[in-house]
């Protein structure tokens, strides 16, 4: 049976739904994760479908989601959205920006060749964005391996690509690095993964236990298993459903009130992910 949606409390009494939210969440939102960073943060594995009933949300939201999913679920999830909406209902979508990232590439790799020594370092974070987190076998990737650097090299680049949750990283990376601290490590998760690896090799053999933790690690939710532009965000979602995609920027919508959450520019102006584009659509009458 699934759960009803909590009444809202938002002055305008709107049901909004928030997956995926990670970090950014807001009280007059349902909120899910498959990790709950806070109290009133739902666990929900989306894998598995969104728990609540059809027609139960004004509006459903999600960021830095979408490209997590296997292309051929990625349907299904959006019918999800389409089923839990109320007629007439938004939904609003987040993904990293492909289109924008092969543009900027393409400009990099234009200026690198001809010889500019400051496009370079530029280029060179242009093609892990490009590529670290679809490919990365371990989690981090090359993408924070990139960021261990100090400086950074093309540090102010990097900086206006990661944006505002990218500078929180790299703040927290240097602070660990002062501090000489390692990531702390769960003792009893470091036991059950040496375990696993040595039942792995010695009934599989060595390499296809390594082939074991590579496909345990991609299949765990941190790679990007697809990437979006424009075109086939919106005929994703008209193909199931929705009508009327629409670009906007992080700071307008149709959903009321959207500026007031904060859950895309944080209160100071800076947009959490600059890297992404936001995509609205309406479940039809």
């Amino acid at each position: 049976m699934r759960p009803a949606a909590d009444q809202p409390s938002g002055p305008q009494s709107l049901r909004l739904l928030n997956l995926g939210c990670g970090k950014r969440f807001h009280p007059d939102w349902v909120n899910v994760d498959i990790a709950p960073q806070g109290a009133s943060v739902i666990r929900c594995d989306l894998s598995r479908g969104i728990p609540f009933p059809e027609d139960s949300f004004d509006a459903v939201y999600h960021s830095n989601v979408l490209e997590h999913i296997r292309r051929e679920h990625g349907s299904a999830f959006i019918r999800e959205c389409w089923r839990v909406l109320r007629p007439g209902g938004i939904l609003r979508v987040a993904v990293p920006d492909l289109e924008q990232i092969c543009r900027i590439y393409l400009e990099k790799l234009e200026r690198a060749d001809a010889g500019d020594k400051e496009a370079v370092a530029e280029y060179d974070w242009m093609l892990l964005e490009l590529f670290d987190q679809t490919v990365r076998e371990r989690s981090g990737g090359g993408m924070t391996e990139h960021l261990r650097q100090n400086p950074v090299p093309g540090e102010s680049f990097v900086l206006e690509r990661i944006g505002a949750e990218g500078r929180d990283l790299l703040k927290a990376i240097r602070a660990q690095a002062r501090s000489g601290q390692k990531t702390p490590v769960r003792p009893w998760r470091a036991v059950r993964k040496s375990l696993r690896q040595i039942l792995a090799r010695l009934f599989f053999g060595k390499q296809a236990s390594k082939a074991l933790e590579i496909g345990r690690f991609r299949l765990a939710g941190e790679v990007h298993q697809w990437m979006y532009d424009r075109f086939s965000l919106g005929r994703l979602m008209e193909d199931n459903g929705f009508a009327c995609p629409t670009l906007m920027t992080p700071q307008t919508s149709r959903i009321a009130g959207w500026s007031g959450y904060h859950l895309e520019v944080a209160p100071d102006g800076r947009v959490h992910k600059p890297d992404s584009f936001v995509m609205e659509c309406e479940k039809p009458e």
